[in-house]
């Protein structure tokens, strides 16, 4: 079942804490085990899109934090972090 756009477009202007926050109370709401078999299906859809999203934005931040390294010159260069 292909998603509306309307929600990729609303899931991608969220922001890292709000999509997780987002995706914990879904996660918690069909731990509960208490909604619908069709509920539980599009809950766990738009929880798998806010998951990917979560993971982009944390991928996008681990580029961006550098570290900065001083040569022996006086020279500063910028080296990805190890991260990992």
């Amino acid at each position: 079942m292909a998603k509306e756009p309307n929600e990729t477009k609303d899931i991608v202007s969220l922001s890292f804490e709000d999509a997780l926050k987002e995706l914990e109370g879904i996660v918690q709401q069909l731990e509960r085990g208490q909604v619908k078999l069709d509920e539980a299906i599009g809950a766990y859809e738009r929880g798998s899109l806010l998951k990917r999203h979560c993971e982009q934005k944390l991928a996008e931040a681990k580029m961006k934090v550098e570290k900065i390294v001083f040569a022996a010159d006086g020279s500063v260069t910028a080296q990805p972090s190890d991260l990992s």
